[in-house]
């Protein structure tokens, strides 16, 4: 059986990471015949149980409100093929920038940054909660697949992709994959644009979800310059256009122009630091960026779809409830560990609350409504129950 193609017959970039000269996996395994290491935590990942219970967990609308808007699934799928775009225009490794994207929410709970606020509060006494350690925790210890060891095993460079941010006083419990954190060092390149292809991914179809939901309006959004010259070229393309579609278009204009920023931006970075190897772009500062313009139009759009939507009046309200919900189950089985399921209860002995938090934190939207009703403490949260 033929083995898969080096990286080098891809004609990936001095800088970029190599699955060749990985760091390797937390426990040793043979190499697959097909596939190169990278390529398989991409394969991992889209066969574990958290993945695919990103279906049914909030982006911003929960599950149920409608069919159409964006789920932790779908952002995460945006996000790889978006930052598979931009690899490509580096000729970085898109295989490791795949598995990166489609893993960094594994470890987020319910109800979206809702649900994650409320974890971290009932937490607090034990180490607080982030979703994004949750992630790596997800990919190193609760996935529960294979035989010889828990987790996924995945290659390092895939686990430090997934870890954007860590305190330092966190950091220093994680070994390898929490070092630069405390030596100021930068990951891969690979890492570093699947970050920044995650906030085009979530701005601009939070644009899109929030005019669709009515929630924010297209007369509102004329005054972020980053839409309004979209639209205005569409409208000038395209003078009898239809609403949605003149959204859709918009919206897809102004991801390919980000996308275009950037690609110019670290490209040009990437030139003035010239690193020569992935040691190189972890000692240099960071080299994946926009240009100051576009990070200006990024930050007011963020700022926008912070006060105009993500602090609607409604969806205040959806999140209120959410986080009541995940209040409720952390002291519910508090109170009482054997409430909960005997694997997890289990887990309590050793772990206490840490355990607590990994169940919720596993749990879809209508399956932690569904967890209340179980424990009698439903039948307040109208805004959540699905109709």
């Amino acid at each position: 059986m033929a083995l898969p193609p080096d990286d080098a017959a891809r004609q990936l970039a001095p800088y970029a990471a190599r699955s060749a000269t990985s760091r390797g996996r937390r426990f040793d395994e043979p190499d697959s015949p097909t596939r190169s290491a990278f390529q398989r935590d991409r394969d991992r990942i889209v066969h574990c149980t958290a993945f695919r219970r990103l279906e049914y967990k909030t982006q911003v609308f929960v599950n149920h409100e409608g069919d159409l808007f964006r789920t932790r699934l779908t952002h995460s799928i945006e996000v790889a093929q978006i930052a598979r775009s931009i690899a490509r225009g580096l000729a970085l490794n898109e295989d490791l920038i795949e598995a990166i994207s489609l893993a960094h929410d594994l470890g987020h709970t319910p109800f979206g940054h809702a649900g994650q606020d409320a974890l971290d509060t009932c937490m607090r006494a034990h180490g607080g909660f982030e979703h994004n350690l949750q992630s790596l925790r997800v990919v190193d210890e609760l996935e529960q697949r294979y035989g010889g060891f828990d987790g996924l095993n995945l290659c390092f460079e895939t686990r430090e992709g997934i870890l954007k941010h860590c305190a330092p006083q966190l950091a220093r419990g994680l070994g390898d994959v929490g070092e630069r954190f405390l030596s100021g060092r930068q990951p891969s390149l690979e890492a570093q644009v699947a970050n920044l292809a995650d906030a085009i991914a979530y701005n601009n179809h939070d644009v899109d979800d929030g005019l669709r939901s009515g929630l924010i309006a297209i007369e509102q959004l004329l005054a972020i310059d980053l839409f309004a010259r979209q639209m205005r070229e569409v409208r000038r393309e395209h003078p009898a256009i239809g609403e949605r579609r003149l959204v859709s278009e918009t919206t897809r204009r102004m991801i390919n122009e980000l996308v275009v920023d950037l690609l110019g931006e670290t490209a040009r970075r990437i030139a003035s630091h010239a690193p020569d190897s992935v040691d190189a772009v972890r000692a240099a500062p960071p080299l994946a960026g926009f240009s100051e313009p576009m990070r200006d139009e990024q930050a007011k759009l963020k700022r926008f779809l912070n006060v105009e939507l993500y602090r609607h009046p409604k969806v205040s309200a959806v999140m209120d409830d959410a986080k009541r919900v995940v209040t409720l189950l952390f002291e519910a089985f508090e109170r009482d560990p054997g409430a909960l399921p005997d694997e997890h209860r289990l887990r309590t002995e050793s772990l206490g609350a840490r355990a607590i938090a990994d169940y919720i934190a596993g749990m879809t939207d209508r399956f932690a409504i569904k967890e209340l009703a179980r424990l009698g403490l439903g039948g307040t949260l109208a805004t959540l129950e699905p109709t």
